[in-house]
């Protein structure tokens, strides 16, 4: 003869809402840092580079060429 066991079905958690002025915050940072990452690996070099020297072109240059943007 086969017992059967009930087992209770956990009931989950409510999921708090996150207001939007907490939101505004983080978003406003990582978009500031994604055109600064944009503005380092597409733009910087040549006569408009903010850095005089080629570190900064050096760095980024494997990334420039892997997101296809022209570099020499």
């Amino acid at each position: 003869m086969m017992q059967s066991v009930s087992v209770p079905i956990p009931q989950s958690a409510p999921i708090p809402a996150i207001p939007v002025r907490e939101i505004v915050p983080w978003a406003v940072f990582g978009g500031v840092g994604v055109i600064v990452l944009l503005y380092f690996v597409g733009v910087e070099q040549g006569a408009a580079s903010i850095f005089s020297n080629t570190l900064v072109h050096e760095f980024v240059h494997d990334a420039r060429h892997l997101a296809g943007l022209p570099c020499h």
